[in-house]
C-alpha cells in the first residue's frame, strides 16, 4: 500500500497569499502549534486508546460487576448466621378479684439469640443459578473483547482520517500556490496582449474556488483531529506513515469460517443462550422441595415477671414442599422458556449479521484495492496530460481554461487516490474486527494486557469485604 506523506507543521501556510488562505492558515496553524513534537505511530495511538479510552474502561468495570453474580449465586451453598438481641423495661399494673394476685410489677427483659441456617437442597436453583452466572460472565468477557475491537478500529479510523486529511490539505495548498502563479502569469500575458481579460477572470475564479476548497479541507482536518483526541485521549502530533496491513484472510470463505469461530459478538450470543437455558432449569427448581438445617441458641435474662432466666438450644431439619404458589412459579418457568427461545433466535440473527459484516468488509477491501490501482493510473495519465496541455498552451493551441481544467483533473485524481488508500486501510482492519482478530494481543501491542480473569478469580470465593480492584 502506498503511504501518505504527513504535512509538517507550518509547511504550507503563507499569510501573504490572500485573505481566505490567511484565515484558514491561522486556524490550522494555531492547532498545529499545540501538537507534540515527537512523531506518533499507529501502534502508539492504539496503545494509548487501549489504556485510556473511557468507553473501554467502562466496559471493563461493567464486566467486574458481572463477575459478582457468581459469588452471589454460590452463596446459596453457604450457611447464613444471624444474631438478634433486645433489652428494655416492662411495667404491668393488673387488677384481679383473686386475693394476692395483681398489682404492679416491673422487670427488665434482656434476650439474645444466634441462628445458623444451612441449605441442603434447593431444587437445583443454586446449581443452575451458578451456571447461569458463569455463562453471563463468559458472555460479558466476549462483549468486552468486542468493545476492545471497536475501540481499536475507531483508533485506526481516526488515525487514518488525520493522515488522509493532512495529505489533502497539503495537495490543496500546493494547488493554491500553482493557481496563484498561474494568475500572475495570466496577468502578465494580459498586459502584453497575449491573452484576453476572459482568461484572467477564469484564473481568478479557479483560484478563489481552490482557496475555498483549502479552507474546507483544513476544517475537515480539524474535525478529524478532534475525533482522534476523543478516541485516543490526546491530540495527534506529527503522525508517522501507517505500517503495512497485517496478514488478511486469503478468501471470503476463510474469513467467514474465522468469524463463526471467533467473532466476539457471536461468542457472547452463544454464552447468553447457555445462560438462558440454565435460567429455565433454575426456574423449574422452584417447584421442587427444599431441605435445610437450622440451629439456634437463645438466652434470656428476666424474660417475664415470673421467670428469671431462660436458655433454649435447638437443631431442626426443615423440609418445605411447595404445593401451590398461585401460579406464579409456573409463569416464571414459561417466562424463562420464552427468554431462552429469544436468546436462541438472537444467536441465529447475530450469526447472520456477522456473516453479512464479513462479506461487506471483504468486498470493501477488494473494491478499495481496485480503486487504488485505478486512481494511480488516473494520476499518472493526468500528469502526462497536464504537461502536454501546458506545452500546447505555450504555443497557443490550448487556452488558459484547458490548462486550469487539466490541473483540476490531476488534483481530483490525487485526492481520490489519498482517500482510496485510507479506505483500504480501514477496510482491512474492519475485516480483522469481523473475524475476531483485532485485539491488543492479536496486534502485538506493547501494553500490559487487561486480563478479566484476575478480578473473577479474586471475587469468586470471596466471603467478606466490599473493596474493589479499581479503588
Amino acid at each position: 500500500m502506498k503511504q501518505f506523506k504527513p504535512l509538517l507543521d507550518g509547511q504550507r501556510l503563507n499569510p501573504n497569499r490572500g485573505v481566505k488562505r490567511l484565515l484558514g492558515g491561522v486556524a490550522l496553524g494555531a492547532l498545529l502549534i499545540t501538537s507534540p513534537a515527537n512523531a506518533e505511530s499507529l501502534f502508539d495511538a492504539l496503545a494509548a486508546a487501549y489504556h485510556s479510552n473511557p468507553g473501554l474502561q467502562a466496559e471493563r468495570a461493567g464486566l467486574r460487576a458481572t463477575d459478582e453474580q457468581v459469588p452471589q449465586a454460590l452463596a446459596g451453598w453457604r450457611p447464613s448466621l444471624t444474631a438478634n438481641g433486645s433489652y428494655g423495661t416492662v411495667e404491668t399494673d393488673t387488677d384481679s378479684s383473686v386475693p394476692g394476685v395483681g398489682g404492679k410489677s416491673n422487670y427488665d427483659p434482656m434476650t439474645g439469640s444466634l441462628v445458623l441456617s444451612q441449605n441442603i437442597f434447593t431444587g437445583g436453583r443454586t446449581l443452575y443459578g451458578a451456571r447461569r452466572a458463569e455463562s453471563s460472565v463468559l458472555a460479558g468477557r466476549e462483549n468486552l473483547r468486542n468493545a476492545e475491537q471497536e475501540t481499536l478500529l475507531s483508533t485506526v479510523t481516526a488515525y487514518m482520517d488525520v493522515v488522509r486529511d493532512m495529505a489533502v490539505v497539503d495537495l490543496r495548498g500546493k494547488n493554491v500556490e500553482v493557481l496563484e502563479r498561474q494568475l500572475e502569469a495570466s496577468q502578465d500575458r494580459f498586459r502584453v496582449g497575449e491573452i484576453t481579460r476572459t482568461d484572467v477572470a477564469q484564473s481568478e475564479a479557479r483560484l478563489s474556488g481552490s482557496q475555498s476548497n483549502l479552507i474546507r479541507a483544513e476544517a475537515t482536518l480539524i474535525a478529524s483531529r478532534a475525533a482522534y483526541e476523543r478516541v485516543v485521549g490526546a491530540a495527534p502530533g506529527s503522525l508517522e506513515q501507517a505500517p503495512p496491513l497485517p496478514a488478511m484472510p486469503q478468501s471470503e470463505a476463510e474469513a467467514i469460517d474465522l468469524s463463526i469461530a471467533a467473532n466476539p459478538a457471536l461468542e457472547a450470543a452463544r454464552h447468553a443462550e447457555r445462560a438462558a437455558a440454565s435460567a429455565v432449569s433454575a426456574a423449574k427448581g422452584g417447584l421442587l422441595p427444599t431441605v435445610s438445617v437450622d440451629a439456634s441458641y437463645q438466652h434470656a435474662e428476666d424474660p417475664s415477671g415470673t421467670v428469671a432466666r431462660s436458655t433454649t438450644t435447638q437443631l431442626l431439619g426443615t423440609v418445605t414442599i411447595p404445593l401451590y404458589q398461585s401460579g406464579a412459579q409456573y409463569s416464571a418457568i414459561r417466562e424463562a422458556k420464552h427468554l431462552e427461545s429469544q436468546s436462541r433466535l438472537q444467536l441465529a440473527d447475530t450469526q447472520r449479521q456477522v456473516q453479512e459484516a464479513v462479506r461487506n468488509a471483504w468486498e470493501q477491501l477488494r473494491a478499495t484495492r481496485a480503486a487504488i490501482a485505478s486512481n494511480r493510473e488516473q494520476v499518472r495519465a493526468n500528469e502526462i496530460a497536464l504537461d502536454g496541455v501546458r506545452q500546447e498552451a505555450q504555443v497557443g493551441s490550448r487556452t488558459t481554461l484547458d490548462v486550469l481544467d487539466a490541473e483540476q483533473e490531476l488534483l481530483d485524481s490525487q485526492v481520490s487516490l489519498v482517500g482510496a488508500e485510507r479506505d483500504e486501510y480501514v477496510a482491512g482492519y474492519s475485516l480483522l474486527s469481523t473475524v475476531g482478530q483485532l485485539s491488543a494481543r492479536d496486534l502485538g501491542l506493547a501494553v500490559d494486557l487487561y486480563d478479566p480473569a484476575d478480578n473473577y478469580n479474586d471475587v469468586k470465593h470471596q466471603l467478606i469485604g466490599w473493596g474493589t480492584n479499581d479503588e
